[in-house]
């Protein structure tokens, strides 16, 4: 496993676990705000993806599919982003999305 491998393994790691996080919270914490700051980091997540894939196009927003998907929407912006990023390298992509995933790494 190369370098990019692994920074790639690692943002699909850090994916999940923000996924899981949020799947799991009790209905009130999602509604505290935990759901619109889901909403707002699968919303980040999937323009960086489009940037990378469409550069001169303009990115889509995320509709916001309520309070108990947005977990699912962390995951699938997420994963995108690593799709888009195994296709083309770009080692501070990786590491921009990690401070947005994991705040202080």
């Amino acid at each position: 496993m190369d370098e990019n491998d692994e920074r790639l393994t690692a943002l699909e790691e850090a994916v999940e676990e923000r996924a899981d996080r949020l799947r799991g919270l009790a209905e009130s914490r999602l509604r505290q705000g935990a759901a619109a700051e889901g909403l707002a980091l699968a919303r980040e997540l999937a323009r960086r993806a489009q940037l990378i894939e469409r550069p001169a196009a303009e990115p889509l927003t995320m509709p916001d599919a309520g309070l108990f998907a947005v977990g699912d929407q962390v995951a699938v912006a997420g994963h995108d982003l690593v799709r888009a990023l195994r296709e083309r390298p770009d080692p501070a992509a990786v590491a921009a999305a990690l401070t947005l995933l994991r705040p202080g790494t």
